[in-house]
């Protein structure tokens, strides 16, 4: 088992293990509408598939919210 940070929180994960991979294993709701950070770094989503996760990454979903004034 290897450990990475997902948002924030230590997870146990067996490498090797790709963004995509990780997205599936975690069940990551709407990951259509998910950004990736990996270690501080955007993913781009074309290459979710070829990112290989190390060892102690920090991976960050973000969601951004539409919103406004009334």
């Amino acid at each position: 088992m290897a450990k990475i940070y997902v948002n924030g929180e230590q997870r146990d994960v067996v490498l090797p293990l790709t963004v995509t991979e990780l997205i599936e294993f975690l069940h990551v709701e709407n990951p259509e509408m998910v950004s990736v950070q990996v270690n501080e770094e955007f993913a781009e989503r074309d290459d979710w598939k070829s990112i290989r996760l190390n060892e102690n990454d920090s991976v960050d979903f973000l969601y951004f919210m539409g919103g406004g004034a009334r």
